[in-house]
């Protein structure tokens, strides 16, 4: 009897925890859901994303040509290195002919020595365009001290920027040899850098180089300077005025001869005979004329 409550207590045991379980499983069922469904969210709205991406906006509008170099300056340019104006001009492409200039007069030469020791320099770099609207031969009717000062005309003692032309007072200052024979006028007006040399007006186009210590500008004209291709003025010449020529000794007899009254230059109102009465007036007067020559003669050799 013992034996049989043990067992059915051992039963009833065993339907409890059988019930527990069972319950457990069905209260941990329902969670499972939600979890599948959290994660199915993100990954559709991962899909969608790249469709929704916004369109790439348009691309900046480049600045004037004036504000950008055409060759950089190097962030940081060591003190012991002159700048190369020469390399820099061939780096833009469109100097060759401003750059034999440079090297046939030496004046590479002197602006690399002035760089090295600190000095500022602007340049006005004339383009091969340039160059190529002057007249045929210019260059080559100058001599090598006209062609050191055209290059030197284009040259300025000090570094100044586009913003600062405004402060130059006219006539500017050039490395060629004075502001009389060498005028350079710069007028501003507004963002435009005018440049006269009496002879030439043109503009800066461009931004060549620029650091604190040199600037390099872009011209489409070869700036001119007065002291080299000033018209000059045009001097008349007088006419020589015709020698005298010494009368021949054929045109003395001539002349002799036709200052005697001949018969056909008497008048024709004189009768025959006052004509021969004239004619013998004259050959006495030739026959006086004769013996005073005689007299005087023989007189000259007596004394």
């Amino acid at each position: 009897m013992m034996l049989m409550k043990q067992a059915l207590i051992y039963f009833s045991f065993l339907l409890l925890c059988f019930y527990d379980c069972d319950g457990a499983t069905l209260a941990h069922s329902p969670a499972q859901a939600p979890s599948k469904h959290v994660a199915e969210v993100p990954a559709k709205a991962q899909t969608l994303t790249p469709t929704k991406a916004p369109t790439a906006l348009p691309v900046s509008a480049v600045e004037p040509p004036s504000q950008v170099p055409l060759v950089q300056a190097p962030p940081h340019k060591a003190l012991f290195t002159p700048t190369d104006v020469t390399k820099i001009l061939e780096k833009a492409g469109i100097f060759s002919v401003f750059i034999r200039l440079l090297k046939s007069t030496s004046v590479s030469i002197q602006i690399e020595n002035q760089l090295n020791v600190s000095n500022t320099l602007t340049i006005f770099a004339p383009t091969n365009g340039a160059f190529a609207a002057l007249k045929p031969g210019t260059l080559n009717t100058l001599s090598t001290e006209d062609k050191v000062q055209l290059v030197q005309y284009h040259i300025l003692p000090s570094v100044v920027s586009l913003q600062n032309f405004q402060t130059l007072s006219n006539p500017v200052r050039t490395q060629a040899s004075n502001t009389n024979d060498y005028p350079l006028n710069v007028i501003v007006e507004g963002s435009i850098v005018n440049i006269s040399t009496g002879i030439v007006n043109t503009t800066i186009s461009g931004t060549v180089y620029e650091d604190n210590q040199l600037a390099i500008y872009k011209v489409d004209k070869v700036l001119l300077p007065l002291g080299i291709f000033a018209p000059k003025p045009k001097t008349k010449q007088l006419a020589p005025t015709p020698t005298p020529a010494k009368p021949s000794k054929s045109a003395n007899l001539s002349s002799s001869s036709s200052s005697l009254p001949s018969e056909e230059s008497l008048s024709p109102n004189v009768a025959e005979g006052d004509k021969s009465k004239a004619l013998a007036q004259t050959n006495n007067g030739v026959i006086h004329i004769g013996v005073v020559i005689v007299t005087l003669i023989s007189m000259w050799g007596y004394f």
